[in-house]
């Protein structure tokens, strides 16, 4: 059986699966020093981190010298705006880094403006812009992590961010089960709750929804996926949006375009051939490229089938994770 253990990091939670319960104590180091990393590079919450200082000195000089885990970041952020045609964009506001985010997005630039040249670390944004990472740096620390820990033990490693999950390596028979919830917070918390289990060997799997998580912005309580090229919160036609794919980054980016697009995030992720659960406003669930059903008419309270959730093979065309999903 995996060993596994979860601490608070990144401002979530971060939990910690490996095959070789032995290795656990190394991993869990190994991650820890990962997420320190990527948090001193990509956070906006705090004063001391690069991405802030990089930012800063952009709008004024522009274009400035960025670390090589910093560029891999903000290249990622950019792969995501590019898969989502600007729907997920690292310069979808202009506000000031680590501000509450305001109801009114102005938009003064695009993620087509930003000049990275990761091979010589030079990076330049548009006058006035702010470069965020928030949509994508979790679950890209995410892949970054697994990747590196499979590399350096050996064995198979299931990282998960705040429910943005990679897994690399080895598998343990049958998969990782991943419990898909449809509420935040620990699983403990909500047992009984609206659920579907799954099952991955490889890749990512991320949920996205409306009311995960919201700010208080002068009295008013705003959902935390904004639309990019529009004003006020993104239309609340899916309560979730979990999606399976190649990567977790590639999983979260669909996920957080399907609450942002609403009911046409379906032919959208059929066209993909990303499997996704989607659960509406009311409860409905729908299932989309393969991911595995509980039954017709399944609301999301009864969702509780097991499947393979897709195996999330590397395949190399980004945005198309290979394999279908099967029931068990």
């Amino acid at each position: 059986m995996p060993a596994a253990a979860e601490w608070p990091a990144l401002g979530t939670l971060a939990a910690l699966a490996v095959t070789d319960p032995a290795a656990l104590p190394e991993a869990r180091g190994l991650l820890t020093a990962e997420l320190a990393a990527v948090d001193a590079a990509c956070s906006t919450f705090r004063g001391d981190s690069e991405l802030l200082a990089v930012n800063a000195a952009a709008r004024q000089h522009g274009p400035v010298k960025v670390s090589p885990l910093l560029a891999k970041a903000i290249g990622a952020a950019l792969r995501a705006a590019g898969q989502t045609g600007g729907d997920v964009d690292p310069l979808a506001g202009a506000r000031q880094p680590g501000a509450p985010a305001s109801p009114l997005i102005a938009v003064i630039g695009s993620w087509r403006q930003v000049r990275l040249d990761q091979e010589n670390g030079l990076l330049s944004i548009p006058p006035g812009t702010w470069l965020d990472l928030g949509a994508t740096a979790k679950a890209w620390a995410a892949d970054w992590a697994a990747a590196r820990i499979a590399a350096r033990l050996g064995c198979g490693v299931l990282v998960s961010l705040g429910g943005d999950v990679a897994a690399c390596g080895d598998p343990p028979r049958g998969g990782w089960r991943i419990r898909v919830q449809d509420t935040s917070g620990p699983v403990a918390d909500h047992a009984a709750g609206p659920a579907a289990v799954v099952s991955i060997v490889s890749g990512g799997l991320a949920t996205s929804g409306a009311g995960a998580v919201r700010w208080r912005h002068g009295g008013d309580v705003l959902q935390h996926i904004l639309r990019p090229l529009a004003s006020g919160p993104a239309a609340p036609a899916w309560r979730t949006a979990s999606v399976t794919a190649a990567s977790c980054a590639e999983a979260s980016t669909a996920s957080t375009a399907a609450i942002i697009r609403g009911s046409a995030a379906v032919g959208w992720l059929s066209g993909l051939g990303l499997p996704a659960r989607l659960v509406d406003t009311a409860g409905r669930v729908a299932v989309v490229a393969g991911w595995p059903s509980a039954g017709h008419g399944d609301r999301a309270g009864h969702a509780d089938r097991a499947g393979h959730a897709d195996r999330a093979g590397h395949s190399g065309r980004a945005g198309h994770s290979g394999r279908k999903a099967e029931p068990q």
